[in-house]
């Protein structure tokens, strides 16, 4: 493993360990088994570059670990069915409860990165290059959530996939905001499934009847 990898792979280990404001080049440099420290610059371009990039490119793992198995693949029901769009299934929580389950599950577990990822937030409104990285990451993660989650295609529909994403995508951050903040008042996963079906009964009776087509 070259310099490069042992960094990122340090970095990870700092923002577990330490948290994002915490972690100084020099702790990052020992945990990446005593790497120079003018290596940072020299692959990173420097410290916050490199922890920025550690903290989405574990973010991402994360995400995609706690979304489960993409709709359409093998062992998984579709979620786009009428049944699991109207109520959950009688032999278990739907798809998207398991996964709001599964979030839940992390602010115990990920709790260390979960924390780190708040940090790097605040320093963004000061931080134009940190804001800008993770908009980027936002912006990528929309539609990959609408396609993972639904199997919305970006390419044939790119409004409503990032439409369906940005929603899925305020819904991560405030569960996992409120699980960190006030677990002993924070929604369970079913809580958040009957919140969403009454909105969306709610949204259906204000949009009124669909026009019947010509």
């Amino acid at each position: 493993m070259g310099h490069r990898e042992q960094l990122m792979t340090g970095a990870k280990r700092c923002l577990q360990e330490r948290g994002y404001a915490r972690t100084t080049s020099r702790d990052i440099a020992a945990a990446a088994n005593n790497a120079p420290v003018g290596t940072i610059n020299y692959h990173y371009g420097s410290k916050e570059a490199l922890l920025n990039a550690a903290l989405l490119e574990t973010l991402m793992e994360w995400g995609t670990a706690v979304m489960g198995t993409p709709v359409g693949a093998e062992g998984d029901a579709p979620e786009q069915s009428e049944q699991s769009e109207q109520s959950a299934r009688p032999d278990g929580p739907e798809p998207l409860e398991r996964m709001w389950a599964r979030i839940i599950g992390s602010s115990a577990t990920d709790r260390p990165m979960l924390v780190a990822s708040t940090e790097a937030f605040t320093q963004a409104e000061r931080a134009p290059e940190i804001r800008e990285q993770i908009a980027a990451a936002y912006e990528r993660a929309r539609p990959e959530m609408a396609a993972r989650l639904h199997g919305i295609d970006a390419d044939d529909d790119p409004e409503t996939a990032r439409a369906v994403g940005s929603v899925h995508m305020a819904l991560v951050a405030g569960l996992t905001q409120q699980w960190l903040i006030d677990p002993d008042y924070a929604p369970s996963a079913s809580d958040v499934a009957a919140g969403l079906r009454v909105i969306a009964r709610r949204l259906e009776e204000e949009a009124g009847p669909t026009p019947a087509a010509d």
